[in-house]
């Protein structure tokens, strides 16, 4: 794509010389994927809100394919696909994007950045705030509200209070999908009833067992019976299902990790003050989750270290995208006094190149620019004579 590309697909927008050029010296070259998508990567690892809003059709051999509905999992199956696989290699891109959405248009623009394969995490988190930082300048757009969390610091505290597999994963599931997580506590600290349903013989046969066992038991069972589904649900999800049953029937979920993690949750603002909240926290519930908590220092040692003042920066450790491959960091910039949907997010998804058919663990974070939105609002900053 040249920097003419963008032009024509918005008008004049004096913005897109701007937004690229700040990418490309930044070291990120401009990809540019295939609009049409194979379908299953959106599907098993994209938040509801994408899930429930593509538009999906079939090829003449049966391969379900969508309109690609954001931009990063094409640009990273771009990125596994190329010789670069395995090593530090930086994307921009800037294209449209499909999704349904009411009266709003269903294609508008996207643009981002994408950075694949550097290990040194905190420091490649605090440099896609900050380029954000600078697409939003791209616009005209000066004053923002940074939001910020880190999943990593939930699923380290999930972890070290030992936890049943099944109440981890519901828990996580809440978190990543901006459930009420608090809500469904309170439901898992409740013991179940007594009362004895169609399946008692079944619950009994799962307690105890791991989610591996649980799914071979629930397959022959189906197997047994010749159904592959149930309700539209696959042989995962009602042996997940069975599996979180037979848990809580063994017992509700301890009153002191509720109390544990309505307080983690309970911590938000200046970052610096939440690591030292956070370190209380560990220390008094004797949870072993410095690891995560030194990442979250030393990310915002290197995002002071490039100039942004993070006193004015909002931490949560409740915060949480809403997209299921997240794995660390995320944030939000929002429009200072309007700000339910954002103008630029992101965040650490290094799980998701295994996901994707990587034989190995590649490290990843990226953002999108949600282009209309701050077009909207913005007055775009000089291009400096780039044509």
């Amino acid at each position: 794509m040249t920097a003419t590309a963008p032009r024509r697909a918005t008008g004049s927008a004096a913005w897109a010389d701007t937004l690229l050029l700040s990418f490309s010296q930044a070291g990120y070259a401009l990809a540019e994927p295939p609009v049409l998508q194979p379908a299953e990567p959106f599907l098993d690892l994209s938040g509801e809100d994408i899930r429930k809003s593509l538009y999906l059709t079939t090829d003449a051999v049966g391969e379900e394919l969508c309109l690609r509905p954001d931009l990063t999992i094409p640009v990273a199956r771009q990125y596994l696909a190329s010789g670069q696989a395995g090593r530090p290699a930086g994307y921009s891109y800037l294209g449209p994007v499909f999704r349904y959405r009411g009266a709003a248009p269903s294609e508008f623009l996207q643009a981002g950045v994408e950075s694949f394969g550097r290990l040194d995490r905190p420091a490649a988190d605090a440099e896609m705030l900050a380029l954000a930082l600078e697409a939003t300048r791209a616009f005209g757009v000066a004053d923002v509200e940074i939001r910020t969390g880190d999943v990593a610091l939930f699923t380290a505290l999930i972890d070290a209070l030992g936890l049943y597999p099944v109440w981890r994963r519901r828990l996580m599931k809440d978190f990543n999908r901006k459930i009420s997580l608090e809500q469904d506590i309170e439901q898992l600290t409740v013991t179940s009833s007594t009362t004895r349903n169609e399946y008692e013989g079944v619950l009994a046969a799962l307690a105890g067992s791991d989610r591996k066992a649980a799914l071979a038991l629930v397959t022959d069972l189906m197997s047994i019976a010749g159904a592959s589904n149930v309700g539209g649900r696959t042989v995962a999800e009602i042996a997940d299902r069975f599996l979180e049953q037979s848990t809580l029937k063994a017992g509700a979920l301890p009153r002191d990790a509720l109390t544990i993690i309505k307080r983690f949750l309970s911590i938000a603002g200046d970052p610096r003050d939440a690591i030292t909240q956070l370190r209380s926290l560990a220390a008094d519930a004797k949870l072993d989750i410095t690891a995560a908590i030194d990442a979250l220092e030393s990310r915002v040692g290197f995002m002071a270290a490039r100039g942004i003042d993070t006193a004015l920066t909002r931490f949560s450790t409740a915060f949480g995208r809403g997209l299921d491959y997240y794995t660390g960091f995320e944030f939000e910039l929002h429009a200072k006094g309007n700000g339910v949907e954002p103008l630029v997010a992101g965040g650490r998804y290094d799980g998701l190149l295994t996901q994707l058919g990587s034989a190995t663990a590649i490290p990843a974070v990226g953002f999108s620019v949600w282009v209309e939105a701050l077009a909207q609002i913005g007055r775009p900053a000089p291009s400096g004579g780039r044509s």
